[in-house]
C-alpha cells in the first residue's frame, strides 16, 4: 500500500474522513505551496482537456485564483484588470485566428 501526496481543496480531508478513510494532512506555504499549486494547475488543465465542461473550467479558475493570491500576492480583481489591458492591446481569442510561421532554418 503506497501513499500519495497532493494538494487538495480545503474540505476534502473532512469528506474523506466521513467516508471512514484515513487521511494525513499537512499544511504548506511559501514556495512549496506555489509548486504544489502549479502541479495542481497542470492536473486540472489535463482534466479539462479530457472533459471539456464548465466544472473543469471552474476548477482551473479556482487554482489560478489561489496562485494569484498565495504566490503573487494579488487579488483576482488585479488579474482581471491586467487581463483586460492585455485584451485591449492585443485582442482576445474570439476570432479563432491561427498564425502559421515560416522558419528560416
Amino acid at each position: 500500500m503506497g501513499t500519495e501526496r497532493k494538494l487538495v481543496r480545503d474540505k476534502i480531508p473532512e469528506l474523506i474522513a466521513r467516508e471512514g478513510r484515513l487521511v494525513k494532512v499537512a499544511r504548506v506555504s511559501g514556495k512549496e505551496l506555489c509548486d504544489l499549486l502549479i502541479a495542481k494547475l497542470r492536473e486540472e488543465v489535463e482534466e479539462l482537456s479530457e472533459s471539456l465542461s464548465v466544472e473543469e473550467v471552474a476548477d482551473v479558475l479556482e487554482v489560478l485564483e489561489a496562485i494569484a493570491s498565495k504566490c503573487l500576492g494579488v487579488g483576482w480583481e488585479e488579474v482581471l484588470r491586467v487581463k483586460e489591458i492585455k485584451k485591449a492591446e492585443r485582442g482576445g481569442f474570439e476570432e479563432g485566428l491561427v498564425a502559421e510561421f515560416v522558419r528560416n532554418d
